[in-house]
C-alpha cells in the first residue's frame, strides 16, 4: 500500500533501518542513527517526537534520547510547532556541513591540548614527538576539510543552485 506520494511504507522502513545499520557500523549509536535516518527520508525533513515515536516504534524517552545526542552533534535542530509546546525536530539540507564544521571546533581543540603535551612532555621525547606527529595531522586534516568544504560549496552551487 503506498503513501500519499506514492511510496511504499515498507520500502521506506527497510531503508530506514538499513541506513541506520551503515551509520551504526560507522560509529554512530543505534537510535540517533535510526531517528537520524527516518527524518532524513522524510519529505518536509521534519517530524515530531510522536511521529518518530510511532514509525520507528519506540518510546518517547528512546527518541528524546537519540534527539539530544543528534542535536548535540548538529545532524538535527529542535523547533517548537507554531501555536503549540510541542517540538519538531528537523534535520537540514547542510547537515552534513554543520557536523563536519562541529568536527573542526573539537579538532583545534585537540590541537590544543596536543601543543601543550609536545611542551609538557617535551619535543625530543619519544612521547612528545608522537604528540608532535598527531598534532601535524589534525593539522593537516583541518586544512584539507577546510578546503574540501569550499569544493563542495562550489560544486553544491554547480547542481542544486542557490548560495550553497
Amino acid at each position: 500500500m503506498a503513501d500519499e506520494v506514492g511510496r511504499d511504507p515498507e520500502a521506506v522502513s527497510k531503508f530506514v533501518e538499513s541506513f541506520a545499520a551503515q551509520l551504526v557500523e560507522a560509529g554512530m549509536q543505534r537510535m540517533p542513527a535510526r531517528v537520524f535516518a527516518a527524518l532524513l527520508s522524510s519529505d518536509e525533513g521534519v517530524m515530531s517526537s510522536a511521529e518518530l515515536g510511532e514509525q520507528l516504534r519506540i518510546s518517547p524517552a528512546a527518541v528524546s534520547g537519540a534527539v539530544r545526542y543528534l542535536t548535540m552533534t548538529h545532524m538535527v535542530s529542535r523547533e517548537r510547532e507554531p501555536g503549540s509546546r510541542r517540538e519538531r525536530y528537523r534535520v537540514h539540507g547542510d547537515q552534513w556541513y554543520e557536523a563536519l564544521t562541529n568536527r573542526e571546533a573539537l579538532i583545534k581543540r585537540w590541537e590544543g591540548a596536543l601543543r601543550e603535551g609536545v611542551s609538557s612532555l617535551g619535543a625530543d621525547t619519544p612521547a612528545g614527538r608522537r604528540m608532535a606527529e598527531t598534532l601535524a595531522f589534525f593539522e593537516f586534516v583541518e586544512g584539507e576539510v577546510a578546503a574540501m568544504m569550499e569544493r563542495w560549496r562550489a560544486h553544491r552551487r554547480q547542481l542544486f543552485g542557490g548560495e550553497g
